[in-house]
């Protein structure tokens, strides 16, 4: 919005600032985080009041996190409130890359909030049935990478190797939806301590922020040899956005934590990075800065898979964080310790931009 007028103005003094996506970046951080620090006390109170017993909690989980009783869900939608609103302010709304990020952000966040609905209703830990999700998120995630791939093609890149590996065509609408679908479901299964999701979500932004900037500069682009994707630097805004709303909602989140993100934040922001992966063509390097993400998933595909033929568990509990609570570590301890393998992974990720 503020970008159109500014514009429209011929970006005149002050103004011209807006020209530069590092001013709107850090000005989308700021709006965000300030907006998520006012709004939260209130709309957590909103919450308390209106979902009364909170989230249920599973009775066959952890026993520590019965005290979590009461405790408000659906705390997603102030981050998903304090993104919308920075990136209308400072985003440049001509840019489809833009709607097709939000579409996915907020369509999984929809997804998200009829399955929190869902729990909170019927006070049971079932909410939408995972095959209708599933076909929801995909049709979603189909469209955005559809609409992505008619301005920045359909090639395959992969780490260090300098330019496209191969055009897959059509084939590459199937692939970035499952990429899209993948990371959100692997946000959400993540999301079951207080804060564990929140960080990594932060992390993982920032590193793809660096990303999407240089991947929508032809200059740093060409002397990396990563593609160059025209107009997805400004998904760096988007991206920023949600550190902002991020570290807001941790100030709520830290333990013992005041409201959870639930379904409704943690679909949408795994979501969201998933498809800024897909429009910068870093899919693989998503793999590796998300990698916490894709541990927590693969551990419970993997508990399923060996119980259903064997009868036994691999992990003690799955999701993986569930496992070292059950070996005793504190829940503080998971955390921080989940947090710093997130930075390092990001680290290894973003040196995948010069190892080519």
């Amino acid at each position: 919005m503020l970008y159109i007028l500014a514009e429209w103005l011929d970006f005149v003094g002050p103004l011209n600032l807006i020209r530069y996506i590092t001013f709107r970046a850090g000005a989308a951080t700021g709006t965000a985080l300030l907006i998520g620090l006012l709004l939260g006390p209130r709309f957590i109170n909103w919450l308390r009041k209106k979902q009364g017993k909170g989230q249920p909690i599973r009775a066959d989980g952890p026993q520590s996190h019965l005290a979590k009783r009461g405790t408000p869900t659906m705390g997603g939608l102030l981050i998903l409130i304090s993104v919308t609103v920075s990136v209308l302010l400072w985003m440049d709304l001509s840019n489809p890359y833009v709607w097709a990020c939000l579409l996915v952000m907020l369509g999984f966040a929809a997804i998200g909030f009829m399955d929190d609905y869902d729990k909170v209703k019927k006070a049971s830990h079932k909410g939408v049935s995972a095959k209708m999700r599933l076909v929801l998120e995909f049709a979603i995630a189909g469209f955005a990478t559809w609409a992505m791939t008619r301005i920045s093609g359909t090639e395959l890149y992969l780490p260090f190797v300098q330019g496209p590996v191969i055009d897959l065509g059509w084939g590459y609408i199937a692939f970035g939806a499952f990429v899209i679908v993948a990371f959100g479901n692997a946000v959400n299964l993540t999301d079951g301590l207080d804060g564990l999701a929140t960080m990594p979500v932060i992390i993982a932004c920032m590193a793809f922020s660096l990303i999407a900037y240089l991947v929508g500069n032809a200059i740093f682009a060409e002397y990396l040899g990563i593609p160059n994707v025209l107009g997805v630097g400004d998904l760096t805004v988007l991206l920023l956005a949600i550190v902002g709303a991020g570290l807001a909602f941790l100030w709520f989140n830290a333990p013992p934590a005041a409201v959870f993100m639930g379904d409704t934040g943690s679909l949408a922001l795994g979501g969201a990075i998933g498809a800024v992966a897909v429009a910068t063509h870093h899919e693989f390097v998503l793999a590796i800065i998300g990698g916490l993400f894709v541990l927590e998933a693969v551990s419970v595909i993997l508990q399923v898979f060996f119980y259903k033929r064997t009868g036994r568990r691999i992990f003690k509990m799955a999701p993986i964080h569930h496992h070292f609570e059950q070996m005793g570590w504190s829940e503080p301890t998971v955390v921080i310790r989940f947090w710093i393998i997130s930075f390092v992974l990001a680290l290894a990720g973003l040196s995948t931009l010069k190892l080519r």
